[in-house]
């Protein structure tokens, strides 16, 4: 009997930068609409089924979407009710996922300026296909 497999891939048309602060997401994202071209407006909590069959954990989630360039932002807590979003970056409080298109110098400039917010201790980009719970970020 023949097998056929399928190879399946996911499709992380997004890019990840690891935020970490001691900051609430709040206030953080306050400042990341003061000091860049954001306005991050705060979504309902983002439910995850991080172990199959328990109940999900909420995660606060904001939301920016820019009509300028056509991007959709997401500023995303790795901390949730009961869990973290993706636990292998525990020492990541919040991750920026931008959707669809943004040039790579766009994104070197991006994470140029969240390091020079004061309160930001890192801001790192971060490979999506790298993450090994990244079907946790696909929502």
């Amino acid at each position: 009997m023949n097998r056929k497999f399928l190879k399946f891939e996911i499709d992380l048309d997004f890019v990840l930068i690891a935020v970490t602060t001691s900051l609430k997401d709040y206030r953080i994202c306050y400042l990341i609409n003061k000091f860049l071209t954001y306005n991050f407006v705060k979504a309902p909590d983002l439910s995850v089924e991080v172990r199959p069959g328990e109940q999900p954990i909420l995660f606060s989630i904001y939301h920016f979407n820019s009509d300028e360039n056509g991007t959709e932002s997401y500023f995303i807590a790795n901390k949730g009710t009961d869990g973290y979003l993706v636990p292998e970056m525990k020492e990541a409080d919040y991750f920026l996922m931008i959707k669809n298109y943004i040039d790579e110098n766009e994104l070197d400039s991006l994470v140029s300026s969240l390091n020079k917010i004061p309160e930001v201790v890192a801001a790192v980009k971060i490979d999506p296909k790298k993450v090994k719970s990244r079907e946790n970020l696909l929502f």
